[in-house]
């Protein structure tokens, strides 16, 4: 069953949208950003961390105002926040039925209705309230509600929820999944959506693509799932100054593409193309001009400075010459300053991820220092048998040096939980793990930093480095590991930024940059790819297929997961 808003649905339209936060108003989140989405139109957002996703989403929804610019939305407008506070006092039950009040509320309008059409059945103005309440209820779907709210449930996975489960109960993607499932059911004109794939497994992401494709209302949706806007997308906008599709290049912020994420890397790739070959080309004459002026200006020099007169002939053709030079010199000139102010800049460099060190090889030794006998040939880490009750079923795996793993599973089949055992963070309830001594394990959880204080990005790499590793700033200037900068995670600017200023995908490259300063033997990564910007997940998937260390992932990312080429391993759900 897919739900479509009930009515034709105005466009969303944000005109020259600029914003700063009043914090940092020397820092612009958003400079003259245009964005319209007409009835139907389904537009991913993307862009770097930072770039304003988040910001435009709630400029949209009324939540913020922005300081210039105009802004037209339908009055139904509903927004699902990347990150929501969960309401303490609330239940399943509570949550949803909020959500469909207002078609709840209509049955009791209808049935007051009818017993005053029954009381007075000749009276016009009641009949024909009455008429509008029944099509109101046919366009709502109030007589398939409770189906409808069965099906958004199990679509998402949450079928099998209990109504009473408080909210304080449930995990943090059960409560994302619930908010974007109460979202649904309220049957906004438009949607604003925020990473809304976060959590989601294949199946409740399938659903959540037919619900969008069949919403007749405007779709504005922030999204680092490329399968997701590929799929679902009728049009992507840049958010990231840059490539122009309208010219050859240009620095607008709040670039329009048409076409889901396939198109829009085809397209982009077609401008940045072009953009290089004519600022290529500009470089090109700048250069011949240049070195043109300078040949001209010495020749020029010499041949006024003759002092050679033996013949008039030779003198007339020495003036006309340096006429000539000087004509030319003076066209060359000009074509150089013109070329000065209408000069084509280089395509941007997005940060780039560079590339991964090889793991320092490990050097078991038992406690008296001698060589280590290893649980098996080339194996890190052995486990047999290693469940954790109502988390994670009974599972084998071998993970050797330079294994690429994939573990794939619905939704609470215990991904999460055997990366934590893996790790050391979690004790099973049952089974044998061995992990060769010396070996070296570390884990990216699923949830970027929590900002506590005033602390900057650098103080919350430098508390998140393994022990003993010390950055350049600790260590008297010696560079032992490159910080986020080095790595090409985060511009230096922020650096320095408090941890709570910057996006949650900022966040998570402090913790990222943390973990690959200095890799380990064995990478554990739960959700990599959450809240990373497209071409930053790109470079981390390169970086890591040709990383020679062990990895373990853990991923909903659909598009990395379709062209992983490393071994898996399926857990059945618990």
């Amino acid at each position: 069953m897919t739900a479509l808003s009930s009515r034709p649905s105005p466009a969303l339209r944000l005109d020259g949208i600029g914003f700063a936060y009043p914090a940092r108003p020397d820092l612009r989140v958003l400079t003259d950003v245009t964005v319209t989405v007409h009835a139907g139109q389904r537009i991913g957002l993307i862009g770097e961390n930072g770039s304003g996703k988040s910001t435009l989403l709630r400029i949209a929804a009324g939540l913020l105002a922005p300081d210039h610019g105009g802004l037209h939305r339908p009055a139904a407008t509903g927004l699902l926040h990347q990150q929501a506070p969960p309401d303490t006092a609330a239940t399943v039950g509570s949550v949803v039925e909020d959500a469909v009040a207002d078609v709840r509320a209509l049955s009791g309008r209808i049935e007051e209705l009818a017993e005053r059409l029954a009381a007075v059945p000749d009276d016009a103005a009641v009949a024909d309230a009455w008429d509008a309440a029944l099509a109101e209820a046919e366009l709502t779907g109030l007589w398939s509600l409770d189906a409808r709210i069965a099906a958004v449930l199990t679509g998402l996975g949450l079928g099998a929820l209990p109504t009473e489960r408080a909210l304080t109960g449930l995990s943090g993607g059960e409560r994302r999944r619930l908010q974007l499932a109460a979202l649904l059911l309220s049957r906004p004109e438009a949607l604003l959506l925020d990473e809304p794939t976060n959590h989601l497994d294949d199946d409740a992401m399938d659903f959540l693509a037919r619900e969008l494709t069949g919403w007749r209302g405007p779709v504005l949706m922030a999204s680092h799932d490329r399968w997701f806007l590929d799929a679902v997308a009728t049009g992507i906008v840049d958010l990231d100054p840059g490539l122009d599709p309208d010219g050859a290049g240009g620095d607008r912020q709040g670039t329009a593409w048409t076409g889901g994420y396939s198109d829009y890397l085809r397209a982009r790739e077609r401008v940045r193309r072009r953009w290089a070959a004519r600022h290529a080309d500009q470089e090109e004459e700048r250069a011949r001009l240049q070195e043109a002026t300078g040949m001209e200006e010495g020749d020029l020099f010499h041949r006024s400075t003759s002092k050679t007169e033996a013949r008039a002939s030779a003198k007339f053709s020495a003036d006309r010459a340096a006429k000539t030079l000087g004509n030319r010199l003076r066209s060359a000139r000009t074509r150089l300053d013109a070329l000065e102010r209408e000069a084509i800049a280089p395509p941007p460099v997005p940060l780039r991820l560079a590339a991964l060190a090889a793991p320092a090889p490990a050097a078991p030794t038992t406690a008296a220092g001698t060589p280590a006998a290893a649980p098996g040939a080339g194996v890190l880490i052995r486990a047999r048998a290693v469940a954790v009750p109502g988390r994670l079923n009974a599972v084998d795996v071998d993970l050797r040096s330079g294994d690429h793993l994939l573990v794939t599973g619905p939704n609470g089949a215990g991904k999460s939980t055997l990366l934590d055992v893996l790790a050391g963070r979690l004790d099973a309830g049952s089974g044998e793990l061995e992990r060769e001594p010396g070996v070296v394990v570390a884990k990216l959880g699923q949830h970027d930093p929590r900002p506590h204080g005033a602390g900057s990005a650098l103080d919350a790499f430098r508390a998140a480095l393994p022990h003993g590793v010390l950055t350049a700033a600790q260590n008297g200037g010696r560079e032992d590991v490159p910080g986020p900068v080095e790595l090409g995670l985060l511009d230096a600017a922020d650096l320095r930024r408090p941890l709570r200023e910057l996006s949650p995908g900022q966040r998570r490259r402090v913790a990222l940059a943390a973990l690959l300063a200095s890799p380990p033997d064995v990478l554990l990564l739960d959700e990599p790819t959450n809240h990373l910007a497209l071409g930053l997940v790109e470079d981390l998937e390169a970086a890591l297929a040709a990383w020679d260390g062990t990895v373990v992932m853990a991923t909903h990312d659909r598009w990395l997961r379709e062209r992983w080429t490393g071994r898996r391993l399926a857990l059945p759900g618990v």
